[in-house]
């Protein structure tokens, strides 16, 4: 694919993303109502290719640069953290495809594919190896966009008659394994303060029978090559749309205050928030952190992807880099709403101006994996020559 019409198929992308905005930010209340993304905008979102950006092209979806879908998935994130949130996972399930043969995946997904994946990386469930493929039972939670989703991925713990199966290394064996939806029963647990549109519920399968070619091992080779299918990198490509969710909700909590502040003051003062010096040295300060850190992730996954080769350095310098970025930049989304939130008094708290929303969502957001402290004492242990106690560095 020549570099020109690879920038179309790229600008396609943004351009669609942003098209959505008026009808996500039509479609709130009820997402806030129902808990669940609503058919009809999951239609919009579908078309808009937001749920397969990282879906290979040999099984005929974008296979888009990380750089690239951090910018869809923020885009959606300005409008609505949730649909973000959804559309994410969604794509964490596309970069589980890279295990699957093209023939396998046109079976599953059709042609065009339609992908739109929801499901827990956690080994919640059993796996039982049967001729032909294996016997899954068990309950998993956090299935981000299930309402609206046509598949779904479970990692399990590999069992047979004696018990728990185990690695040569002497840990258990997993493994992880695609379903039809039609195949789980969805159970409503999806009670909580921020990133209430994403409908992140429990879901049980009984003794449900997946095919052997809808199943790979985590960390085997994968069979398409490349920064977003490689272990070592399959979670910077992931964890950068963690981040394009918090930083697309910080823009989101900007706009929202700069609106706010051209029209309303304060219950003390009729002073418009936007004539305050204190709160003009505020919104500079919280511009800077959303950009800068913006400006750091960026650069830092565009070099990890730049850098990568099969037989990358542990630790490889650039990849510490971009998992660090990640991390950062979420912290210092949720700082930056802070921020804003806290500078606005008490028109923060008003459901009516979008801010409080975004304050809700961004610190719902840094509870993820991506957001743990921990990895910044990986990331300090790769600076200083040390190999860290974690996967993927």
């Amino acid at each position: 694919m020549n570099m020109q019409v690879k920038q179309s198929i790229e600008e396609k992308f943004l351009v669609e993303a942003q098209s959505l905005a008026p009808h996500i930010v039509s479609a709130r209340e009820e997402m806030d109502r129902e808990r669940h993304i609503p058919d009809s905008l999951a239609r919009l979102v579908n078309q808009a290719g937001v749920y397969r950006l990282f879906l290979p092209s040999s099984m005929g979806g974008p296979q888009l640069h990380p750089v690239t879908a951090y910018k869809v998935i923020e885009e959606v994130s300005k409008a609505e953290a949730s649909v973000g949130w959804c559309g994410l996972l969604s794509n964490g399930g596309a970069l589980f495809t890279g295990n699957f043969t093209p023939e396998a995946a046109r079976d599953m997904f059709g042609l065009p594919p339609d992908f739109r994946c929801a499901g827990s990386f956690r080994p919640l469930g059993e796996s039982r190896p049967v001729p032909g493929g294996y016997r899954v039972s068990g309950r998993w939670d956090y299935a981000s966009g299930i309402a609206n989703a046509n598949w779904l991925f479970v990692n399990t713990r590999v069992v047979d008659d004696e018990g728990p199966r185990m690695t040569e290394e002497g840990r258990p064996a997993t493994a992880m394994l695609f379903t039809p939806i039609d195949t789980a029963t969805v159970h409503d647990t999806w009670q909580v303060v921020g990133l209430c549109g994403t409908g992140s519920n429990d879901f049980v399968l009984e003794d449900v029978f997946v095919p052997a070619e809808r199943s790979f091992r985590l960390y085997d080779s994968p069979l398409e090559p490349g920064f977003l299918y490689h272990p070592r990198t399959m979670l910077i490509a992931i964890w950068v749309l963690v981040s394009a969710v918090a930083l697309g909700a910080a823009r989101g909590a900007m706009d929202a205050f700069k609106d706010m502040a051209s029209g309303s003051g304060t219950t003390i003062s009729t002073t418009l928030l936007r004539d305050r010096p204190h709160v003009q040295a505020r919104v500079g300060e919280a511009e800077a952190i959303i950009s800068g850190s913006r400006a750091y992730l960026l650069d830092a996954v565009a070099r990890a992807w730049d850098s990568f080769s099969d037989d990358m350095p542990t630790p490889s310098p650039e990849l510490a880099q971009a998992r660090l970025a990640i991390t950062h930049s979420i912290h210092q989304a949720a700082r930056a709403v802070d921020i804003l939130f806290h500078a606005a008094g008490t028109n923060a708290i008003h459901r009516s101006n979008g801010l409080e929303r975004r304050w809700r969502d961004v610190h719902v957001v840094v509870q993820h994996g991506a957001g743990l402290l921990s990895n910044y004492e990986f990331g300090g242990q790769a600076m200083m020559g040390l190999r860290p106690n974690d996967a993927g560095w």
